[in-house]
């Protein structure tokens, strides 16, 4: 081969290149060549995740804990791979168990999912009549139920806020057998004291109303002792079902688990056989095995990443054209200035800059929203540099 050399060389500088090798390789590919700028935007959108695949981009769009788990959690966790890997998880029973022991509540009260994606999924298929939502929300719920049986909410100020008054005034009069709560709401981070929602589920439980209440990312609030998932709440009121993504509070998103609590135990065993019997990995189960010897530190990762929530809305209120909403959950809602497009702040802070947002137009009819995750303090402070670069500074 010597003698008849295959193999050239370019010497680069600075161009981008990547290595092809199967059609995976090419759809990243294509995805970072693309000469068009709002094709690019789009191929990056509709890939929902797998960022990891572009090392030098930020995801300030979907949302995790930065500050957990800790580096002893994954060390636990590598110590154990060959085992996880060649090994079959148990099924839904012992799970179950595992996610009843972490949440202090009895095993027919809990169901474990493949992230809580899978466990929305099931539950909105065991619901019937009207449902109630509040707009703008997370709309995995919405879209997994016919338009017809909806009924919205919409609050009518600019911060999308609303309290637990407000939904039984709203709700008081119309039609519904279910209604749906986000608590902290996603995308406004609108919160609902703790004492409140007991009044919410005190007047479903009047009105024979099914009151879902979602809260992946109730950890992330100021209040002490919020949740919802508490064996006395669950028993004395079982038409109350509670979620909770483990993937978002706990910064495991990879392993895709996510928890479904209730007194209903007929709802919860028909959800069981529901699901796949072996519906999350080895990996997820032996996470939920250990991560009780860790809640020390998940509490004081919830203390940094509220401290950095509060620096971070400190900051964004410094760029120009942008006006903060107050959040308690792990990420923050802006409303732009009218000048200024999400579109465009987003296809430019993604081809300049490498940082990829969220913005809300399809969520809010057209109005100028973002959702931005909170990350740690120097991605957001990247992402602070480049709004600047881009808007200005006040």
């Amino acid at each position: 081969m010597l003698d008849t050399p295959v193999i050239k060389a370019k010497r680069l500088n600075g161009q981008k290149w990547y290595e092809i090798d199967d059609i995976q390789d090419l759809d990243i590919a294509e995805s970072i060549f693309t000469p068009d700028d709002d094709e690019r935007v789009k191929l990056m959108q509709g890939r929902y995740g797998g960022y990891w695949r572009y090392p030098k981009l930020l995801d300030f769009c979907y949302l995790v804990n930065p500050y957990f788990p800790p580096a002893k959690l994954k060390d636990e966790l590598r110590a154990s791979f060959d085992t996880l890997l060649t090994e079959y998880p148990s099924g839904m029973r012992v799970n179950s168990l595992l996610a009843a022991k972490n949440f202090s509540v009895r095993q027919e009260n809990i169901l474990v999912g493949n992230g809580a994606a899978e466990l929305i999924k099931s539950l909105m298929g065991f619901l019937s009549g009207k449902v109630g939502f509040i707009r703008p929300t997370f709309d995995e719920y919405p879209n997994r139920y016919s338009k017809e049986n909806s009924i919205d909410f919409t609050p009518a100020n600019s911060d999308y806020s609303y309290t637990a008054d407000d939904l039984i005034a709203y709700f008081g009069d119309k039609d519904i057998r279910n209604l749906i709560v986000v608590n902290p709401d996603n995308p406004s981070g609108n919160y609902i004291p703790k004492a409140d929602l007991l009044k919410l589920i005190a007047w479903s439980k009047n009105k024979g109303i099914s009151l879902v209440i979602d809260e992946s990312f109730v950890d992330f609030a100021d209040e002490p002792d919020n949740t919802l998932i508490d064996q006395v709440i669950l028993s004395n009121n079982p038409h109350l079902f509670v979620m909770k993504s483990i993937s978002k509070s706990y910064g495991v998103p990879g392993l895709r688990l996510g928890v479904l609590a209730s007194g209903n135990t007929d709802v919860i065993s028909s959800m069981k056989k529901d699901v796949a019997i072996w519906n999350i990995n080895s990996f997820g189960e032996f996470y939920m095995q250990i991560e009780e010897k860790y809640r020390n530190d998940y509490a004081s990762a919830l203390v940094q990443i509220r401290n950095e929530r509060s620096r971070f809305e400190n900051l964004l209120a410094t760029v120009k054209g942008v006006r903060v909403i107050h959040s308690q959950a792990n990420f923050v809602m802006v409303e732009l200035d009218e000048t200024i497009s999400p579109k465009a702040l987003l296809k430019t802070l993604l081809i300049k800059h490498e940082v990829l947002i969220k913005e809300l137009t399809t969520k809010t009819n057209g109005r100028n929203y973002l959702r931005l995750a909170v990350r740690n303090s120097e991605d957001n402070d990247r992402l602070i540099n480049a709004m600047k670069e881009e808007l200005g500074e006040i």
